[in-house]
């Protein structure tokens, strides 16, 4: 039987060929470091989807290594840059704890493109608490993709969850309004509230997401207590650009990062740690319902070097 690290250094072997070998490649048979290297190593990073920020910052800790006579060696070089992907890693490594005494129900509003995974991350977080002897509540405001509805359903069914859901294109904000209101009746520990990914009719997706939230949060003071933005590793430095727009609309507190057994750019986790702040909450490397966990650093970097 598989463990969760297994899967994750099987899930994250794209990532290794596209970027550990491909250093270890660079470095091969090289006895000293010079500017041609460098450059090498400088662009390889760059493909790697660690991100604008994070390769440049890389790169001036290896000039300064090598300056102090501290990098002088490929190996050497090659820790640092681990090392480096650990500290700023680390600092995303922020599991979400939950005080149920303080917040009930706890309301996760979960935001996403469509594609990202959103309701697959719902139905595998809910799963979690669910075993955990947790009531669970899963509101359907994605209102506008009957599939979206649908599918959920199944996920709130299979994990013993209750679902709240309105007829097709309905107000998504008074699924929330529901959701909330039968989580209290029903003494439910958590909600997901899951949202629309995408621009339709004529109104736009950030003000709609904000009228949700806001009517979340009058109806349950302090809601929603998580705000999850589902983010898709394959679409690289794509990802960092969704963080960046959902989290000026509504303030995203926490990320979950999926699809990272699907591609070679496994990489981008590094760079929205660095350029964005928020939490790594959830990484997930399958399709299994238990293939998503919360995230470690220590064990991503150990996966993937």
């Amino acid at each position: 039987m598989f463990g969760f690290f297994d899967k994750l250094k099987k899930g994250l072997s794209k990532t290794h060929q596209g970027f550990v070998e491909k250093i270890d490649r660079l470095f091969l048979g090289k006895k000293t470091i010079d500017q041609d290297l460098l450059d090498e190593l400088e662009a390889l990073l760059y493909e790697a989807d660690l991100g604008v920020r994070t390769s440049a910052r890389l790169i001036e800790g290896v000039h300064q290594g090598l300056k102090r006579g501290e990098l002088n060696d490929p190996e050497k070089v090659k820790d640092f840059i681990k090392q480096e992907i650990l500290r700023t890693l680390k600092s995303g490594e922020t599991p979400l704890a939950i005080d149920f005494s303080k917040s009930k129900p706890f309301v996760f509003l979960v935001v996403g493109v469509n594609g990202a995974g959103k309701t697959t991350t719902i139905g595998k977080i809910s799963h979690q608490y669910s075993a955990r002897g947790k009531k669970v509540l899963i509101g359907a405001a994605d209102t506008f993709r009957a599939a979206a509805v649908e599918q959920l359903e199944i996920w709130a069914n299979r994990v013993g969850a209750d679902f709240i859901k309105q007829s097709k294109g309905s107000d998504p904000s008074a699924v929330a309004f529901d959701s909330i209101h039968a989580a209290r009746a029903r003494n439910a520990d958590l909600v997901f509230i899951d949202t629309a990914g995408r621009l339709h009719t004529k109104v736009n997706l950030m003000e709609e997401l904000k009228k949700v939230k806001r009517i979340v949060g009058r109806e349950c003071p302090g809601a929603p207590h998580e705000i999850l933005l589902v983010l898709d590793a394959t679409t690289g430095q794509n990802a960092i650009s969704q963080a960046k727009l959902f989290n000026e609309a509504i303030g995203v507190t926490g990320i979950a990062l999926t699809k990272l057994d699907g591609t070679a750019k496994g990489g981008i986790i590094v760079g929205i740690t660095e350029e964005m702040k928020i939490p790594i909450r959830y990484i997930g490397v399958g399709e299994a319902i238990d293939d998503l966990k919360e995230f470690n650093a220590s064990d991503f970097v150990q996966a993937l070097f």
